[in-house]
């Protein structure tokens, strides 16, 4: 188990960065959105204290790198993702949120595949997983268009354990030959 340092990197149009308490009001836009949290484990935060309190913790996850996506255009942190390895699958896991009026721009793609290119050059990652609420099919494009294949279903559960959602599992290998 480790705690990793998390670096700034840019794609195209973003700059991901680490999240720092300071970001709660900017975070809160989303975390406090029930359109987004609908298929979270989170439960939709109340405040930005709520948001403030979760943004205490991200830089002290183990085996989990979690950034801020700031928009190049105009400087606005837009979302946040993490990508995490699961000692006991092998295998990196990612997941993400965007505002609501960011959906559909491709943006999450964009963060998603270089989070992804940023664990294989730092950790030779070559095993990836992700899943999504079935009735989330957006989040399923963007899987898909990170490289991962449909492998099963599911479920999972969120944190306070009173939403339990039925899900489709991706996974990546690229060490497979096919």
């Amino acid at each position: 188990m480790s705690i990793f340092c998390i670096p700034t990197i840019e794609t195209e149009r973003l700059i991901l960065r680490p999240l720092t308490i300071e970001d709660a009001e900017a975070v809160f836009e989303w975390t406090g959105d029930p359109r987004v949290a609908e298929y979270m484990i989170y439960s939709v935060h109340e405040s930005p204290e709520v948001t403030r309190q979760w943004l205490s913790t991200v830089d002290k996850l183990e085996n989990e790198y979690t950034w801020g996506f700031v928009r190049k255009s105009d400087g606005k942190l837009i979302g946040s993702g993490s990508i995490r390895f699961r000692t006991d699958e092998n295998r990196w896991s990612f997941g993400y949120n965007v505002r609501y009026d960011c959906w559909n721009m491709g943006y999450t793609t964009e963060a998603v595949l270089k989070m992804m290119d940023f664990v294989r050059s730092e950790h030779g990652a070559m095993n990836f997983t992700a899943e999504h609420a079935v009735d989330n099919p957006a989040s399923g494009r963007v899987i898909e268009k990170c490289g991962l294949h449909f492998v099963k279903y599911g479920e999972y559960t969120s944190f306070d354990g009173t939403k339990i959602f039925k899900a489709k599992i991706y996974e990546l290998n690229e060490g497979e030959l096919e």
